[in-house]
């Protein structure tokens, strides 16, 4: 027969229950993020970005007010150590790591039950607080001062890029343009009044309109010609008296 729990170990159930239910939706919050970089990588743009960035900071405030909480125990007083270290499959670790572990063996417990960095990562890590230490102030300084000036600048790029982005946003929304007033207001006035209008040449016009005339004048001569005159002159004359007339 199993004891009664206490009220802290209670409460720790209690508390873990909801830190593994907010690590799941963190998890699944990036493993989103990850699938949209890799499969919507030509059509994601930076305001996407931040949307996730947002939901994924988010998630980890909530996870972090959970941890400072009231209802969650200090997890730093507690130990967690492995009953059993077997090289045989585990199907119920399997489905409790989704596949990532199939059984705690020796193999596998250091890295997931190690409370410090590896040896490497933590002789990095010494190397790098060592070289901070020993900078001076004016240098520091200085870094910082060309850090907020860098930081300043891509704030300033950010919301002029965000301000952009409205203002596309805005007009993808607002109904497409099919037509210029001024474009409208030239064609009326082409019309009604000829405005704008080129004039013909004159030069061309007369070349085109000489062949015409010349045919004109061919098929309809000038009225004060008449007909050609003849060659040969006749010229009649009245007798004085009729010769056959009678006495």
């Amino acid at each position: 027969m199993q004891a009664p729990q206490s009220k802290e170990e209670k409460q720790l159930d209690a508390g873990l229950e909801g830190l593994i239910t907010k690590v799941h939706d963190l998890k699944n919050q990036i493993a989103a993020f990850i699938n949209k970089l890799e499969t919507e990588y030509e059509t994601l743009n930076w305001p996407s970005m931040l949307d996730n960035f947002a939901l994924m900071s988010g998630q980890l405030n909530s996870l972090k007010q959970l941890l400072r909480g009231d209802k969650m125990p200090a997890l730093r007083n507690f130990v967690l150590f492995p009953v059993l270290l077997s090289q045989d499959p585990d199907p119920h670790l399997e489905k409790l790591t989704e596949g990532r572990v199939v059984s705690c063996n020796h193999d596998l417990v250091p890295d997931y039950l190690r409370t410090k960095p590896e040896p490497e990562v933590e002789e990095k890590i010494n190397l790098i607080a060592n070289k901070a230490a020993n900078v001076n102030i004016e240098t520091a300084t200085k870094q910082l001062n060309s850090l907020n000036k860098i930081t300043s600048n891509l704030l300033d790029i950010i919301n002029s890029s965000k301000d952009e982005w409205e203002n596309d946003a805005g007009q993808k929304g607002s109904q497409p343009q099919t037509s210029q007033q001024q474009d409208t207001t030239n064609l009326v006035a082409a019309v009604t009044k000829g405005l704008r209008l080129r004039r013909p040449d004159p030069s061309m016009q007369q070349m085109q309109a000489g062949p015409i005339h010349s045919m004109q004048q061919v098929q309809n001569p000038r009225p004060g010609m008449g007909k050609m005159p003849s060659a040969i002159k006749t010229n009649i004359k009245s007798g004085s008296a009729h010769p056959y007339q009678r006495p």
